[in-house]
């Protein structure tokens, strides 16, 4: 049995949720999230708790209730608290700003790079160096975060580049086979 997929989903206060077959919309305080689901698996509303249930157990109906429970925990965890990942750049020169609704980034190219967010994503730079990635959507979130640091990953030698905040970086030793020459 799936072990995810049998934890039923606590419904906080301040948020409602509507289930019309396969079709769940959460709403909360930060917004409202629609998704649909495969109909092989089904969802029930009971006594406050969202409770994911499977009709047999086909392979592909095991790989589903686990995913769906965790979608619909993610849906109901973003539109009552919302989810936030930061990005930290690192480097002499590199910096990031907020320009309009744009992002723009200064980070070792000939030119500035912009970035427009997508819409029902919120970006912040606190100082020069820290972005914040905001949102009720998780899966956009990290999309987001991830196209942000794809524009300029972190260097293996010096770490510069764009970073997450918690991400640990194994640096690599430079020239070692150098003796000291007069």
């Amino acid at each position: 049995m799936s072990r995810i997929g049998l934890l039923p989903i606590a419904i906080p206060r301040g948020t409602e949720v509507k289930v019309n077959g396969s079709e769940v919309v959460a709403k909360g305080n930060k917004g409202e999230l629609r998704r649909r689901f495969h109909p092989a698996v089904s969802i029930a509303l009971k006594d406050g708790c969202l409770i994911v249930t499977r009709s047999n157990d086909s392979k592909l109906n095991r790989s589903l209730h686990g995913l769906t429970r965790s979608l619909l925990a993610n849906m109901v965890t973003g539109v009552s608290e919302g989810f936030e990942k930061i990005l930290e750049v690192n480097g002499v020169g590199y910096r990031a700003q907020k320009t309009g609704d744009k992002l723009s980034l200064q980070v070792g190219y000939a030119n500035t790079v912009e970035f427009p967010p997508p819409s029902g994503i919120s970006i912040t730079v606190e100082g020069t160096n820290r972005i914040h990635v905001t949102g009720i959507d998780k899966e956009l979130v990290g999309e987001t975060a991830a196209k942000i640091r794809a524009i300029r990953p972190p260097d293996s030698y010096k770490g510069k580049g764009i970073k997450y905040l918690d991400e640990k970086l194994r640096l690599k030793p430079g020239k070692s086979g150098k003796i000291g020459k007069k």
